[in-house]
Formats: structure tokens, C-alpha cells, sequence
């Protein structure tokens, strides 16, 4: 094991540190001042660095908090913990943000300290694990012909420099393949190990686009304060991967294709040619012949783009992939959650190789992590496969009952549609009584937490907004299908106000 390195210019605070972390055979090494670690780092290696940094905030050759920041570049993972005087709390707050392991306040209790740093050994062994695992995983995987005939393809052009373009659904994989095709080719590990730059021209707002490929010069729009490295000069000398080009401005096109004509291009402002050494792979999930055909993307571009087609297919495809990969992805969640791997019984998995999975790869992923945070045992049954799973298992429901989705779903208009019919219905609709709904508590609780969980894990950031406009947008509806669509006596029955429930009807667009 590396040693845990211990930063501080008193000798005493040294000294017992190092004792008692000898005691537990964690070896150390001590330094005085930030500038030691530092030139220690820059003569040995950060292979030779440490497994866990101890340091003191304050100290006569230099900060602590300095040191924690050009630590950091260097080695992200590495635990930092900061020692500090209960008078630097403040400075505690900024060592978190900086990305601090934790604070150690003096005078410290030494079992405390130590186990504290026995703690951030353990982070960074496991850390280390996983990076190791990460490092060895095979980047794609799959045994179905249809895959083995990508395999094929990235091996017949590792040796090349040409276009390609990749097609495929959404969560297929697309840019494993292109990072397959970088790795292996004369730009990457095989080669000079040029960067692997992607941009989704999708994500970004038109208005920043260009300056996002391009570059642009200081000044050349409001905000531009400095001039700034667009992606084509990021990926100079590696590989430029243009995610969803199908999506790119039409306007925006005719850049491209000068680029990929003559390696030419311009800074947003600027007026010098700028070379660019960059291979570029696209992809897409749409037609682009259609897209073509429809005028929105440019017949010149398209056959610069399309030298060489990979097609990547979609999960459904390839069916009987699905159990490793699904095996695969459970090893992955519980290395990145640090608890034990889950299996699927046979069971469970046939109910999983039977499922559309519209999202393709990237949707069993998330299905996977889900289930290693929401099962409850080790072995994962069919009843803890999650709802959109078993959605498309259970039975259609005969007409004559009344299908309740769980709370989190998407409001359906017909159920509070008003009736535009004869006086007569309407009449039999006020004297019909009320729709029961069967809705045990358990059920739709589960449903609504897994939906929650289903989001979280997605990485969305709009989890709040997003389950509580669906829950008030149905509660009103609700409201107002059982009240004939009399607002008033909606509100009275939610226990809100007149002028609330006409707000919220205007802001979840429930006015139609």
C-alpha cells in the first residue's frame, strides 16, 4: 500500500500522527511544507504519490487549501483531508468545495483521527478497485452476429483515418463504437494518443454552436471576454465525435463541410484560417436520406459524412445479448454503489429478454442500477423487476373496469374532458354515481417512488418539479371530472383557494 503523506510544519502534530498510524501498519511519509508534496509529486510520479494526503491548512510555505487545488489536478481521486483550528471553520467550508475528503479540527482526539484516515484508505482502495475494473471491462460487448459484424468493422479500420458514419436508435451505443474506432486507430492508444473530443450538436442552443465547434475571438459577441479553443482545435491531432448530426442548423452545415473539404476553418470573429488536424466520426438516430430529401440537411454534407456506414442495432435485435449484458451492468451499479453485485434468476430474466426496451442499451443500464438500489434481496425475482417492465406483462384490463395509472403517470385528457353532448347525458353523467377508484395505498406509493427512483438514477435535475406538476395536474383533474368541471366547487374540494386552482390550471396548461 502507498503511504498516507502528512503535511504540517509542526513537528509534534507530525510526530504523533505518524506513531499511531505505524501502530495500525499504515505506513507514512511526512513533509513540512506544500511546496515538498509538490516537488515530491513532480520528481517521483504520481504513480509513487500517496494513497491518502493529510494536511494542515496554515502553514509558512504555503497554503493547504492551495495545495488541495493543485492536488486535486493531478490526482482527483486521492482522499484530501485538512487539519484546522476550530478559528479556519470558514476554511473547512472551502476545502469541501474544493473537494476535500474531510476536516479534521484541532486539537484532534487521535482514535478519531485515525480512524478517519483509515476511512480514506478505504475510499481509496476501493476507488482504485474500480478504476482498475473500469480499465479492464471490454468496451462493447456482445455475441449476437449482428454485433460481431461491428466488431468486425472497427478492426478493419484501426489503420484508418477515413469518415464514418454511425446510425443507430437512441441508447444503442453509438459513441462506445466511436470511441472503439478512436482507441484503435493511429490517433489513439495504438498511435500518438490524440484526445477524444464528443459534442452532442443536439444539446447546444444554435446561437452557441458555432462558437462551441469553432472557437471565437475576445469580443467577437457580448460576453465573449476572452478568445476561446472551439472543439475542432481541442480534438487536434484525435478525433472529433459530432453526436446527433442530423440535428446540426442548416446554416451551421456549410461550415462543416468547408472544414471537412480543406481543414480549414474560422474563429467566431476571428479572421485567420486555423488547420485542423481532426478525424471525424458523426452519428445519428434519424433518416438523413429522408432529412435530405426534405431539405433540412445538405446533400454535400451527407456524402462527405457517409464514406464509411456503421449501422448499430438495436437491442431487440439482439436478444440474446441481453443476459450478459444485464449481468455486466449489475457487476457495474454494484462497483459504483460499493455493495454487493445482485443476480437475476432465470425467471426474471426471461421477463427482461422479452421486453421492447424502446431507450435499447443505455434503458437496461438503468434498469440495472435501479434494481440494485430498489430489490430487496440478492436475487432479483420477477415482482422486483421494475413498473415499466411489468407494464408490458400484465393482462389488458376488460372494459368494464376502470385502469388507474399510478400517481406519477401522464395526465390523460379523456378524463376530464367536459361533455359537449345532449342535455340529456349530461343530465345521466349528474346523476351517476361517483367513480370509485381501487387504488390501495402500497401500490401506488411503490409506483410513485419507483418513478422517482427511475428519475434520479437517470441523472434528471427536475425530479421535484417534475412528479409534483404530474401529482397536482391529476389531483385537479381529478377535481374536476367529479365536479363536472366546476371550478369552484373543485377548489373547495381540494381544500384550496379560487384564485390557486385557476393559477395552477394556467401553469400545468390544463386549460383545454
Amino acid at each position: 500500500m502507498k503511504p498516507i503523506w502528512i503535511v504540517d510544519d509542526d513537528q509534534s502534530i507530525r510526530f504523533v500522527l505518524e506513531k499511531a498510524l505505524q501502530r495500525e501498519n499504515l505506513p507514512t511519509r511526512s513533509f513540512t511544507s506544500p511546496r515538498e508534496v509538490l516537488q515530491a509529486l513532480s520528481l517521483e510520479g504520481e504513480d509513487q504519490g500517496p494513497q491518502v494526503l493529510v494536511s494542515d491548512i496554515r502553514m509558512p510555505g504555503g497554503s493547504g487549501l492551495d495545495l488541495l487545488t493543485k492536488v486535486k489536478e493531478r490526482l482527483p481521486l486521492l482522499p484530501v483531508i485538512i487539519m484546522t483550528a476550530f478559528s479556519d471553520l470558514d476554511s473547512a467550508v472551502s476545502a469541501f468545495q474544493n473537494g476535500a475528503f474531510e476536516y479534521l479540527p484541532k486539537p484532534f482526539d487521535l482514535p478519531k483521527a485515525v480512524e478517519l484516515i483509515r476511512r480514506a484508505v478505504d475510499e481509496s482502495q476501493r476507488e482504485q478497485a474500480q478504476s482498475e475494473l473500469q480499465d479492464a471491462a471490454p468496451e462493447m460487448m456482445g455475441q449476437a452476429p449482428a454485433m460481431q459484424d461491428v466488431f468486425r468493422a472497427i478492426g478493419r479500420l484501426s489503420q484508418s483515418h477515413v469518415t464514418v458514419l454511425i446510425t443507430g436508435e437512441s441508447g444503442s451505443g453509438k459513441e462506445l463504437v466511436a470511441r472503439a474506432l478512436h482507441k484503435h486507430s493511429p490517433r489513439g492508444d495504438t498511435g500518438t494518443k490524440g484526445p477524444f473530443v464528443a459534442i452532442n450538436t443536439a444539446a447546444i442552443p444554435k446561437d452557441l454552436l458555432e462558437s462551441e465547434l469553432f472557437g471565437h475571438e475576445r469580443g467577437a459577441f457580448t460576453g465573449a471576454q476572452s478568445t476561446r479553443r472551439g472543439r475542432f482545435e481541442q480534438a487536434d491531432g484525435g478525433t472529433l465525435f459530432l453526436d446527433e448530426i442530423g440535428d446540426m442548423p442548416f446554416d451551421l452545415q456549410t461550415r462543416l463541410l468547408r472544414v471537412l473539404s480543406d481543414g480549414n476553418f474560422y474563429r467566431v470573429g476571428g479572421h485567420s484560417a486555423i488547420k485542423a488536424n481532426v478525424r471525424v466520426i458523426a452519428a445519428t438516430h434519424q433518416d438523413l436520406e429522408k432529412r435530405v430529401k426534405d431539405g433540412v440537411f445538405r446533400e454535400d454534407l451527407y456524402h462527405r459524412l457517409n464514406v464509411i456506414r456503421l449501422r448499430l442495432p438495436a437491442l431487440r435485435e439482439r436478444r440474446e445479448d441481453s443476459p450478459v449484458l444485464t449481468r455486466h451492468f449489475l457487476q457495474q451499479s454494484a462497483q459504483q454503489l460499493g455493495v454487493e453485485s445482485k443476480r437475476i434468476a432465470e425467471s426474471a430474466q426471461a421477463v427482461l429478454d422479452q421486453f421492447a426496451f424502446p431507450g435499447n442499451v443505455r434503458q437496461l443500464e438503468n434498469i440495472c442500477h435501479w434494481l440494485t438500489v430498489m430489490a430487496p434481496s440478492q436475487v432479483i425475482e420477477p415482482k422486483d423487476l421494475p413498473p415499466e417492465v411489468m407494464q408490458q406483462q400484465a393482462p389488458v384490463a376488460e372494459q368494464s373496469n376502470v385502469a388507474v395509472d399510478a400517481l406519477y403517470s401522464e395526465p390523460l385528457h379523456h378524463e376530464v374532458s367536459l361533455s359537449s353532448q345532449e342535455t340529456g347525458q349530461a343530465s345521466a353523467l349528474l346523476k351517476a354515481p361517483p367513480v370509485v377508484l381501487n387504488m390501495p395505498g402500497s401500490d401506488w406509493e411503490q409506483g410513485f417512488e419507483a418513478e422517482a427512483m427511475s428519475l434520479l438514477v437517470a441523472g434528471r435535475t427536475d425530479v421535484w418539479d417534475t412528479l409534483v406538476n404530474r401529482v397536482e395536474a391529476r389531483l385537479i383533474q381529478t377535481a374536476l371530472a367529479n365536479t363536472r368541471g366546476r371550478r369552484i366547487e373543485a377548489a373547495q374540494k381540494l381544500g384550496i383557494g379560487r384564485n390557486t386552482i385557476t393559477r395552477k390550471i394556467q401553469d400545468l396548461g390544463l386549460e383545454d
